[in-house]
């Protein structure tokens, strides 16, 4: 069990220092609002990368829709510029 970098042995210390210093009746307490604030920061970094991957997806799109009209804008300006220069009296 390895919970951000702190195994067992030192969970067990920090809990009987919390203990201590806290006492039993406030433990609870402590304990619930560290618990809500790891789950708030757990869903806002959810919301975080799902914000970003549909940023990508978007970006990844924009970058094909590109990517397929390069080719008809550059053969549209070449076919104008043939039409033009073969308008043009020599």
């Amino acid at each position: 069990m390895n919970i951000f970098g702190i195994g067992l042995p030192e969970m067990a210390v920090i809990m009987v220092v919390a203990l201590l210093i806290f006492g039993p009746k406030k433990l609870p307490e402590i304990g619930r609002s560290v618990g809500k604030t790891i789950r708030s920061f757990q869903e806002a970094s959810k919301d975080f990368q799902n914000e970003f991957q549909k940023e990508a997806e978007h970006l990844e799109e924009a970058v094909k829709t590109t990517a397929e009209l390069e080719p008809k804008q550059i053969h549209a300006a070449k076919s104008e510029q043939d039409t033009a220069s073969s308008s043009q009296p020599s």
